[in-house]
């Protein structure tokens, strides 16, 4: 028996990947679409979050600061410190960041465009 929660957030923020072949090493924007998935096989027995593997609210709580210091209207190359942030990176960026805060936490996964998806699972 699992459980698994998808929390979502968005941002708008800008990238380039210089060593791309093809429009994508010009600078350009995106709507990005993102989720912290969390998975358990036992439920919080006690406390204000018994009956749940993780409180939605607190899944908000450990990305929000992400979202307001480094993505949501930020150039990612500058405020995340890479040469080329693909979706591939960015994801990883944002599990390295949230699991010490979120132990539950299992993946990340970015929506780059409404049809291009990437998941991070370590």
């Amino acid at each position: 028996m699992t459980w698994r929660l998808e929390k979502e957030f968005r941002f708008e923020a800008s990238h380039q990947l210089p060593n791309h072949q093809g429009k994508c090493s010009r600078l350009h924007g995106h709507s990005w679409t993102g989720r912290l998935v969390c998975e358990a096989n036992r439920l919080q027995e006690s406390g204000s979050s018994s009956g749940m593997v993780v409180d939605f609210d607190l899944m908000t709580k450990i990305i929000q600061p992400l979202l307001e210091k480094y993505l949501d209207h930020w150039h990612l190359n500058e405020s995340l410190k890479m040469e080329s942030p693909t979706s591939e990176m960015i994801s990883r960026w944002i599990f390295e960041k949230v699991k010490p805060d979120l132990p539950e936490l299992t993946a990340v996964i970015v929506d780059e465009t409404c049809k291009s998806r990437c998941e991070y699972r370590p």
